[in-house]
């Protein structure tokens, strides 16, 4: 649907593009990349971080875009000095120094789910689970860069101006897509463009601006309760529940459990068949 979106009402200007997708944790290391070649002079010229921690590739790919547009981008004093002070760094240093900046990691941080629990023990991905990884695409120097940390350098794919920039990367994300298999739909992209906001009170659009401002308010609530930890909330909500169902009597307690259990397995019968009757698809499709 972006691609529609970057090709027929095209957003101006993009700055570049995040694409989440599977990543192969079976496929072996190569030499060369499968599409576009090594760039190991651009990982010096531009801002390229090797991603040194896990969970942070989305945090990263955004930088990779954002750092490489200052020309054009008011990012800030202390985003400015951290590309200064690591400029001259190489790539796995650049990612040391990008997992330690307290700036970065507390930005990072304010968007991560609330967990009660803490896991401490290490998990290494298998080739039977599904593990997902951002990367990003830009243009930079007058080429177009697929910029990915578990990667040695910038992957260049041609020739490419900011201009023609939304238009050649279209051909670039088809054939990394192609690579899977024809059913494999699990896929992301988003593009990072000037805030809406800006081209509204340009063009005197108050609706629109006001659609803008509205998404916004919606953002930060939706924050808001992704942060939040309800454990302690659903605790208390049970156990008033439970006095009150107690309140009625053992037998209709007995009865209260046994419809939920009733309505549990109802519903993993119903997921059951539902899963059943995609794969049968997905069968008689190929």
């Amino acid at each position: 649907m972006l691609l529609y979106i970057l090709t027929k009402h095209r957003p101006s200007p993009v700055y570049g593009v995040i694409f989440l997708f599977r990543y192969p944790t079976g496929e072996k290391s190569q030499e060369t990349p499968l599409d576009g070649s090594y760039d190991y002079e651009a990982a010096d010229d531009h801002f390229f971080a090797a991603q040194t921690i896990q969970n942070a590739c989305g945090t990263q790919a955004l930088l990779s875009v954002l750092l490489n547009k200052t020309d054009g981008v008011e990012i800030g004093p202390r985003l400015q000095e951290f590309k200064d002070f690591t400029g001259a760094f190489p790539a796995d240093l650049r990612g040391e120094a990008l997992s330690n900046s307290e700036l970065i990691r507390d930005v990072h941080n304010s968007f991560a789910r609330a967990s009660p629990f803490a896991d401490e023990a290490q998990r290494w991905a298998t080739e039977e689970q599904d593990v997902y990884h951002f990367i990003a695409y830009t243009s930079m120097g007058g080429r177009l860069y697929e910029l990915d940390g578990l990667k040695p350098a910038p992957i260049s794919h041609g020739s490419c101006s900011p201009n023609e920039f939304p238009d050649k990367v279209i051909p670039v994300l088809q054939r990394r897509i192609e690579r899977y298999p024809a059913q494999e739909i699990r896929f992301n992209l988003l593009a990072m463009v000037q805030d809406l906001r800006i081209r509204a009170r340009e063009l005197g659009d108050q609706d629109w601006l006001n659609q803008e401002e509205q998404k916004r308010i919606a953002w930060q609530w939706e924050n808001a309760l992704r942060r939040h930890n309800f454990i302690g909330f659903i605790g208390e909500m049970m156990k008033g529940v439970l006095r009150t169902k107690l309140g009625e009597g053992e037998r209709k307690y007995q009865e209260w459990v046994e419809e939920a259990k009733t309505r549990t397995r109802t519903r993993l019968e119903e997921r059951r068949n539902a899963a059943g009757k995609q794969n049968l698809q997905i069968s008689s499709d190929r």
